[in-house]
């Protein structure tokens, strides 16, 4: 692979697309980068992937592990798909014979003796390889092999300044184990980055990423999600929807249901998002598959990520009410993904959608539900701050976004939703039940739309086997503002109007 380059000076790549986009490129050469995290956050994963980036553009490279076998890194590899073959490895971890009582020193004090012996056995290796990266694991025995802070932070900046003069990029982990952990080793690194690892109370650990210094480079900061997956780390860089601005023509996307359409005075506008607002069981999945299914008619793709029932279910209640969903799956115009919330990361989600959007090319993004969205990071403490970005990007990027919100409760005032979205979406659908006559039906409107005109009307909602039915005005139709509508007795109600 070639060089990156950032302005005028060169960059190693850290073999890790995200990684490399979160740092401007990657690795800036001769320099020397601290990886910090507990054990099991990655790190060595991490090494082993900048390594084998520098072996594919046929650079010399030297793993030096002082806590590890060749062995046990030969087997963290297998697990990965990976072979080792042009990665030189040295180990420095105790000899056997160390335990022996005929091998103890007893004139000098041991950490004089093994610093003295590590730092030339490294350096020798140095000299004869001419490695152009170079990774140490990990930081925390050499730190017990120093015997004291000074001497330690003495020998980090001799080894620093020797790699400086030798073309060598260096890679340091440290473990974060030793309980005086030295922050002024931040100090000292070119750059710093910050592996960890978060523990949900139900569902899988989740690992995010951050860089917590990198000098002279305009790095991308905050915290950045990524898996460990066969192949090594998946980095997922945090969005910024002010790095993708572009002018947008949003023509109006139609839902094909006349009624409809009339009205969201004319359908939804590309570059624009609405959030469809209802109790359970009022068709607010089905609407938004409509418009997705009418998207794709016109052969525009959409994407859908469901949250909340299986694909299956929403395809076959597709197919039953005459919205042609399925087929345009099956072709590939429609791109509908499962989200199972107990494993997703809020990174990985955007990842999602970003990929629908470059590489199926999404006209149309429906996510549903946002109740799903929220159970996806219960630890998000910034879940409307997320949300708001994520629909910026989606703007700036010409796609009509279809958020579904499920409130609380069926009927009444205090109907809630857990997530308030309403101001950040730029229409607003309210579906609501109302009782006529000892049935109970359903009603449709359009609280809120930002940069058009539309019908402040009620109009009747249905779903049955003849599809989606959306009635004339309800003129007589009272009481939507206390969450409990209904009609007016003294006006006799007419299946499909007023």
């Amino acid at each position: 692979m070639p060089h990156a380059e950032t302005g005028d000076v060169s960059v190693a790549s850290s073999g890790i697309d995200g990684l490399d986009d979160i740092l401007a490129g990657g690795f800036v050469r001769r320099r020397l980068y601290l990886v910090e995290g507990v054990p099991g956050s990655g790190k060595t994963t991490l090494a082993m992937q900048f390594l084998l980036e520098g072996v594919k553009a046929g650079e010399p490279v030297l793993y030096v592990t002082l806590s590890e076998t060749a062995e046990e890194l030969g087997a963290v590899a297998g697990s990965h798909g990976w072979s080792l073959d042009g990665i030189n490895i040295r180990e420095l971890a105790p000899a056997e014979g160390a335990l022996d009582a005929d091998e103890q020193n007893t004139l000098f004090h041991p950490s004089e003796i093994e610093l003295a012996a590590t730092i030339k056995s490294i350096l020798g290796d140095v000299e004869r390889l001419r490695p152009s990266r170079v990774v140490f694991d990990s930081l925390s025995e050499l730190r017990l092999v120093a015997g004291n802070a000074l001497r330690y932070r003495r020998q980090i900046l001799a080894l620093k300044q020797f790699f400086a003069t030798r073309d060598c990029t260096v890679m340091l982990l440290d473990d974060m184990t030793a309980t005086d952990h030295d922050l002024q080793m931040r100090s000292i690194a070119h750059g710093v980055v910050l592996l960890e690892v978060l523990h949900p109370e139900y569902g899988a650990e989740r690992r995010r990423l951050r860089v917590l210094k990198y000098r002279g480079v305009n790095f991308r900061g905050g915290f950045h999600d990524f898996r460990i997956n066969r192949g090594g780390l998946v980095v997922f860089p945090r969005l910024v929807a002010a790095e993708h601005r572009q002018r947008v023509i949003r023509r109006k996307l139609a839902s094909e249901i006349t009624e409809l359409d009339a009205l969201l005075g004319g359908g939804i506008e590309e570059g624009t998002s609405t959030l469809i607002l209802g109790a359970a069981g009022t068709g607010k999945s089905t609407l938004a598959a409509q418009f997705a299914a009418a998207a794709a008619a016109r052969g525009e793709p959409s994407a859908l990520f469901v949250f909340d029932e299986s694909p299956s279910t929403l395809l076959l209640r597709c197919e039953h009410l005459n919205v042609d969903l399925a087929r345009h799956v099956e072709s590939g115009i429609v791109s509908l993904q499962q989200v199972d919330p107990a494993e997703l990361t809020p990174g990985e989600l955007i990842h999602l959608i970003r990929a629908a959007i470059s590489t199926h090319g999404a006209k149309v993004v429906i996510i549903d539900s946002l109740n799903g969205y929220l159970n996806a990071m219960p630890a998000e403490r910034y879940l409307t701050i997320q949300l708001h970005e994520l629909l910026m990007y989606l703007g700036q990027m010409g796609v009509a976004t279809i958020l579904v919100g499920a409130q609380q409760g069926l009927i009444g005032s205090q109907m809630t939703t857990p997530v308030d979205a309403s101001y950040l979406a730029d229409a607003v659908v309210l579906m609501r039940y109302f009782e006529h006559r000892g049935e109970v039906r359903q009603a449709i409107s359009v609280m809120k739309k930002r940069g058009s005109r539309h019908e402040r009307t009620l109009r009747e909602f249905r779903l049955d086997d003849g599809g989606i039915t959306v009635g004339e005005p309800l003129r007589d139709f009272r009481g939507v503002l206390t969450g409990v509508p209904e009609y007016d007795v003294s006006a006799p109600l007419e299946r499909g109007g007023a």
